[in-house]
């Protein structure tokens, strides 16, 4: 089974990226296309240039290696931002959808402790509605993943058609082996972590009203259509 993962950035996506790769039986591909975005918008994002030399620049070419198998599975994490106007989706078809969302509040402040830099496009609330529109898939909500990983996680594996496993609760510290060169400046605090973190309580404060409120439409629109919350829990 492919697993494709969308997300904007701090939606807890590499720990989700951790919670399959430490599956037995499941591979985990780390952001593909973050070289070919950084090639084609010309953007300057920390490490720049390890990014660029670390993948394939080629979209074509991160399209024909997304569109392979796993043994037996394979989740890949994607930035909805990553895919700019002209590059294929043709290479989701088939694959098993999924789509975390944040509450943008939380993402914006997340986002400003690494870089400053910040703009709608960067945090990727209507680049991923979009996506939706095109590839449908099952809604997570991040908060709600928080609050119950064993029972939204054995929710969303019989969404998709696969078998929840307890391995998904907890992860070794220190990284896995296919993240991507960023780490070292993005991953800092789930390299640290060794399963989900409890519940986060009210949003943060924001220094930019203009994002959240861009944002909030796009993130409600979503939740709309995420997985409830259940009392039981997988087994």
């Amino acid at each position: 089974m492919r697993i494709v993962a969308w997300s904007g950035p701090r939606n807890l996506s590499t720990a989700m990226m951790y919670a399959f790769g430490n599956r037995p039986d499941c591979e985990t591909m780390d952001e593909p296309f973050y070289a070919a975005f950084l090639a084609a918008t010309g953007l300057d994002h920390p490490m720049r240039d390890e990014i660029l030399a670390s993948q394939p620049t080629d979209p074509a070419e991160v399209a024909r290696l997304c569109a392979r198998d796993g043994t037996p599975h394979v989740y890949q994490k994607h930035m909805a931002h990553h895919m700019v106007p002209g590059m294929s989706l043709d290479w989701a078809e088939g694959a098993a959808i999924i789509h975390l969302i944040r509450h943008p509040a939380r993402v914006i402040a997340s986002y400003n402790e690494k870089r400053d830099a910040i703009d709608e496009d960067a945090i990727g609330f209507a680049a991923q509605a979009s996506l939706y529109d095109r590839l449908g898939g099952v809604v997570l909500d991040t908060a709600d993943l928080r609050d119950d990983p064993r029972g939204m996680l054995g929710r969303l594996c019989s969404e998709i058609g696969l078998s929840f496993s307890d391995a998904m609760l907890a992860w070794p510290a220190g990284g896995h082996a296919s993240d991507g060169i960023w780490a070292a400046h993005w991953y800092n605090a789930v390299h640290r972590s060794t399963g989900f973190a409890g519940p986060e309580g009210p949003p943060p404060k924001v220094r930019r009203d203009d994002l959240l409120t861009a944002a909030l439409p796009y993130y409600e629109a979503m939740h709309a259509r995420a997985l409830q919350p259940s009392s039981q829990s997988a087994s």
